[in-house]
């Protein structure tokens, strides 16, 4: 008996295939069970074919399992995430020079994306669905405990308002952060069309809407310029309150809710 890692659903020769995790192997015993070699507890594969997925929304903290059986959707997860965490990188040395609380929430988001490549590895090396759901609560409560950090600084700076340096610098870290955003969406757009993946198509056009949000910066920026002190911590403000949406909407996802 011979296993191998498993990336598409099938059956073999009339024999049904079971999976361990990331392993699979075929024969005639039904139900779950574990093997010495493979102790991940089994469960049958059924029939499946790309296009039968049902169309997900953008999901944080668990990968859509659509995206886990093919290479090509892995990997465009892994350079999507890559991208936003070089961006959310890029911006923080501008934060850091700064101080503007718009770019530090939108910064948050960036970053609160490519966190979600703490459940991809742990779905895709270890196939637990345990370690990824626990994997998917980390990364919420992450993402949560920054924006509310956000929301606190976005608040005092209403109140005691703060001239801002760096100016320029801080409109071309709201333009990374739609740069980043798009190249992200093109990468998950062409891969998911090409793998029949709608979770994929959603999680791109979900980066396209990010870049608009990341312009927020830039808008901020030239307000203040113009002035408008306040318009710093209106934008975090705004870009905060997104991010605690999409947080309870990642925990809905984590916890198999939606």
């Amino acid at each position: 008996m011979r296993s191998r890692p498993v990336w598409h659903d099938e059956r073999v020769n009339g024999t049904l295939t079971h999976r361990h995790g990331p392993w699979s192997h075929e024969h005639h015993h039904h139900g779950p069970h574990r093997h010495v070699r493979m102790p991940i507890r089994s469960h049958d594969v059924a029939d499946h074919h790309p296009d039968q997925d049902h169309a997900h929304g953008h999901t944080h903290g668990r990968i859509d399992p659509s995206i886990l059986r093919s290479r090509a959707g892995v990997r465009a997860v892994g350079w999507s995430l890559g991208i936003l965490g070089a961006t959310a990188a890029l911006q923080a040395i501008v934060f850091m020079a700064s101080g503007s609380v718009a770019l530090f929430a939108d910064l948050i988001h960036n970053g609160g994306d490519a966190l979600t490549a703490i459940p991809l590895a742990v779905a895709f090396l270890a196939g637990s669905e345990r370690g990824e759901r626990w994997a998917g609560y980390a990364v919420v409560s992450t993402i949560f405990a920054s924006a509310v950090v956000a929301a606190i600084e976005s608040i005092d700076r209403l109140v005691h308002p703060r001239d801002l340096d760096h100016l320029a610098a801080l409109a071309v870290a709201g333009v990374i952060g739609f740069a980043g955003n798009e190249l992200a969406a093109r990468v998950r757009l062409g891969t998911g069309a090409r793998i029949y993946s709608p979770a994929l198509v959603a999680d791109g056009r979900h980066a396209r809407a990010d870049g608009v949000v990341s312009l927020g910066v830039v808008l901020a920026a030239a307000a203040v310029a113009l002035g408008v002190p306040r318009a710093d911590p209106i934008v975090g403000l705004a870009i905060t309150a997104l991010i605690l949406r999409v947080t309870w909407q990642a925990l809905r996802t984590v916890r198999g809710v939606e």
